[in-house]
Order: C-alpha cells, then structure tokens, then sequence
C-alpha cells in the first residue's frame, strides 16, 4: 500500500501555506516506513498527476474554505474529498487539483482512499506572510489527525529523536527574517498599484 501525504498551498500567503507547514512538521517530528512519501506539492497543479497516480491512499493537506469559523480544522474522506476542494476555491491550485483526481480517475490510476485534513484560513491576503496564530495553532491537531488516520491503515510514524537541520523554509526561521511592513508592501507592488511615482 502506497501511501502519499500531500502539502499544497502558497507559503507566500499567510495561511494558504497551511498545507505545505503541516507536511514539512511532519517530516521534521515523524519517521515514516519507505511506502509512505510525504510531498510538499505547492501549487504545481497538474504537475503532481504522476505522483497522485502512483499512490493507492492519498492524503491532502490544505487550507480549504469550509464556510466554518476561522481557523476551523474539518477531516473528510473518500467521495466527499472533491466536493470540497470545489467548493469556495481560494486559489487556482485547488482547480487544478480537482483536475488532478479526476484525470488520474480517466487513466484508472490514482489513489482509491483519499482523505482531507483541511483548515478555514483567517488570512489570505498578506504577502510574506506566515501562518496566523489559529491557523498555526491547529498544526499539532492536523498531524494528529493524520497519525491517526495512518494507524487506521496499519502504518505507524515513529517519533524522531532529533529534527533533520537545513530546511531554508523553516518557519520559525522565515518569520524572523520576514522584513516590516514598512520594509516591504505586504498587499503587492506598490510601483504597479500606485504607479511609479507612488
């Protein structure tokens, strides 16, 4: 059983970054057996059919609008899962990764459990910006979620002792180094939004 845990999202915005944060906690906090891939997919779009196609279980990871209180974090399964990766798109990925499903469906690969672990972003529009604290805070839940999920399958993460070292989208990092708002327009390019005199 192939298994394969899928981030998507845009960490440049805010909480459209919730999907690639949880599945890089993962690989920072978890130790997976050599059948389960965790994939940070961004917003690659169709790029990620061959992955999707060679995984029988596939696990999504993303900020999704729910029409729940902000900050809400929703698990579905199986047939329910397109339905809400259509419902109240908050960016092109999420289009095309219902294409993604439904063209690995016409090949007749692809996964055949499929299950969302989604949260209600508070923040979208907030260039540079990092996770919100309700949205960051429902990381540990997320992943517990997933464990969860994973152990129903017969697959177990092992905790690691120490954390790999290197990643350059750390979050903790990247927060520190983000410059001010004085610094750095957080909604666009002030030079095409005002002109260049503005």
């Amino acid at each position: 059983m192939r298994i394969l845990i899928l981030g998507i999202g845009n960490l440049l915005w805010a909480d459209e970054g919730f999907g690639v944060r949880l599945v890089q906690a993962l690989e920072q906090r978890y130790r997976f057996p050599p059948d389960v891939t965790l994939l940070d997919g961004g917003t690659q779009g169709l790029g990620l059919i061959p992955y999707v196609q060679q995984c029988d279980v596939l696990v999504i990871a993303d900020a999704v609008d729910f029409q729940q209180a902000p900050g809400s974090l929703l698990e579905v399964h199986d047939e329910a899962v397109p339905q809400y990766l259509s419902a109240g798109k908050l960016s092109l990925h999420q289009v095309s990764f219902q294409e993604v499903l439904a063209l690995c469906r016409l090949t007749g690969q692809g996964p055949n459990r499929l299950c969302l672990i989604g949260v209600q972003p508070v923040l979208l529009e907030d260039y540079g910006g990092s996770l919100t604290p309700p949205v960051k805070a429902q990381l540990e839940p997320a992943m517990a979620r997933i464990l969860a999920y994973l152990q129903s399958l017969g697959v177990a993460g092992e905790p690691r002792a120490v954390a790999p070292s290197g990643d350059p989208l750390d979050m903790e990092r990247y927060e520190l180094q983000r410059p001010s708002a004085r610094q750095a327009c957080r909604i666009g390019d002030a030079r095409f939004l005002y002109g260049s005199g503005g």
